[in-house]
């Protein structure tokens, strides 16, 4: 039974907590499989293996490869003339990266999430069918810059806001379309869609949502839990965009205070005192050893219970590429 807010529990002599936990926490199913990608690699070709950009945005996962011989770089003419691997990272790239690796007769495996490739086969499917393209992201991210390097300068653009929707001007109404980064808020994302249809009926999307399911119910996971909250910690990295967003999506959904952490010793405790119920959710790319971690830190200073949400279950996987699936699972 926990207690009211204050009152210290004699057989531990510590104030109780309630942690509400989302249990969808661990690696998506592409963040899983672009690790199991520089992991198989390094088994089979052996150290080093390249990794063009950080595989995926966690520093945790990055600086455990590269305990393993993983060398990363962010562009190509940084690696040396080798026979060694080179690894795409989870976000994808642009045809010029890939043609730019053929060139140069570099070995390279591509890690991108095939959600991510999705985007980018109607992006250019829409291109090839005389529309112009918009590509609802966030300026800079890797996952943009990457599908935005799949058209021709100038064929593909980017939509970023509802203002910027509003005031986009097509070349053709008749002929548009539209694809989103798969990492943003559900709810940002719809605001944009509905102001581009409001103006362009005759948009075309997406046969299914390109958001990708985990972020979509990690997004689920924390409205669920945030109203109920006082403070709300997300696990992952400053760079991870589906991080990030969590964040924006405890504060929309009630929790006064939302923060997003690396690791338990981000943890500023001065932020948690005084209060009595705390929200725990996780990025995709976010290992569970660092939710764990920071229930752990919790539980030395309070006298913590954990009620686990379950919003959904995840078991989907992808299919790793053909030069790794001869190698014994690690």
């Amino acid at each position: 039974m926990i207690g009211t807010y204050g009152q210290i529990r004699p057989e531990t002599g510590l104030v109780p907590l309630t942690i509400y936990l989302a249990a969808l926490r661990g690696f998506c199913a592409g963040v899983d499989r672009a690790i199991q990608i520089v992991e198989l690699a390094l088994a089979k070709y052996g150290a080093p293996v390249y990794v063009r950009h950080e595989i995926v945005h966690n520093r945790y996962v990055v600086e455990s490869l590269k305990a393993k011989g993983a060398i990363f770089v962010e562009e190509l003419d940084e690696i040396p003339d080798t026979d060694a691997p080179v690894i795409f990272s989870a976000h994808g790239v642009s045809k010029s990266v890939a043609a730019a690796a053929a060139r140069r007769k570099l070995f390279y495996l591509d890690a991108t999430c095939p959600l991510v490739s999705k985007v980018h086969i109607e992006a250019n499917r829409h291109y090839d069918a005389g529309r112009e393209v918009l590509l609802i992201g966030h300026t800079g991210h890797p996952e943009v810059l990457g599908t935005m390097g799949q058209l021709p300068a100038g064929a593909l653009h980017l939509i970023e806001t509802v203002e910027d929707a509003r005031h986009f001007t097509p070349k053709d109404p008749e002929a548009l379309a539209y694809t989103t980064q798969t990492t943003l808020s559900v709810d940002d994302a719809r605001a944009i869609v509905d102001a581009l249809k409001a103006r362009f009926p005759r948009m075309v999307g997406p046969r299914t949502d390109d958001i990708c399911y985990a972020t979509t119910n990690r997004q689920d996971a924390v409205k669920r839990i945030a109203g109920a909250c006082e403070r709300l910690i997300v696990v992952g990295s400053p760079n991870s965009s589906n991080s990030r967003r969590l964040v924006e999506v405890a504060k929309r959904a009630g929790c006064p205070v939302a923060v997003l952490l690396q690791c338990a010793a981000e943890i500023d405790w001065d932020h948690f005192a005084g209060i009595s119920r705390v929200g725990i959710a996780a990025g995709a790319s976010a290992p569970e050893v660092l939710v764990d971690e920071i229930i752990d830190a919790f539980g030395t200073r309070f006298a913590t219970k954990v009620e686990t949400i379950v919003t959904a279950a995840e078991d989907i996987t992808f299919k790793l590429p053909r030069e790794l699936r001869d190698v014994p699972a690690l």
